[in-house]
């Protein structure tokens, strides 16, 4: 994966973390799950780049 695909990775793992402190904040239990799935994704992606990268 390119330094793009990394950045983009980052920045969803940035939101999601954004989304599940807001809706703590807010007792928004649906934005608060929402940030973690977002999260999950990113975390998923990051270690397939990490695969892929222990491959070159």
């Amino acid at each position: 994966m390119g330094l793009d695909d990394k950045i983009k990775n980052a920045a969803e793992d940035l939101t999601g973390k954004a989304k599940e402190a807001w809706g703590k904040a807010t007792d928004n239990e649906r934005l608060e799950a929402e940030g973690q799935a977002e999260q999950s994704k990113a975390n998923v992606k990051k270690a397939g780049e990490n695969v892929k990268d222990a491959f070159r």
